[in-house]
């Protein structure tokens, strides 16, 4: 059973930076595409980063391109979102995410990030 638990959300001014943690477990991910989303209220779930498990290259939406690190530590099976320069709509909950090569995709609980203006 995968499980993913998120960490490292909270209240933040603009242009200020959080790290979100993705604690995943149940499963070796090596074959596995790790990934972040984000849901605001009253919109749809969207792919905010993707990062393959076992190397590849990491894709970023083109609204948090440049402002927003996806990075991994295997060692831990944990899963990073660095975020800087933080907008007011950036204003989320954000889900962590792993998608084998064959079945569905696995959501954590998400943590919230509030980002004030």
């Amino acid at each position: 059973q995968v499980q993913l638990v998120e960490s490292g959300g909270g209240l933040v001014q603009a242009g200020g930076s959080l790290r979100l943690s993705c604690a995943a477990s149940g499963r070796t991910f090596d074959n596995y595409l790790m990934g972040w989303y984000r849901q605001a209220p009253g919109k749809e779930r969207e792919l905010v980063a993707r990062i393959p498990w076992s190397g590849g290259s990491t894709y970023y939406a083109d609204a948090v391109k440049g402002r927003f690190t996806a990075s991994k530590d295997r060692a831990d099976s944990t899963v990073y979102l660095q975020m800087s320069s933080l907008k007011p709509e950036d204003t989320a909950i954000y889900y962590c995410s792993a998608r084998p090569q064959i079945g569905g995709i696995y959501f954590g609980q998400g943590t919230q990030v509030t980002v004030s203006s």
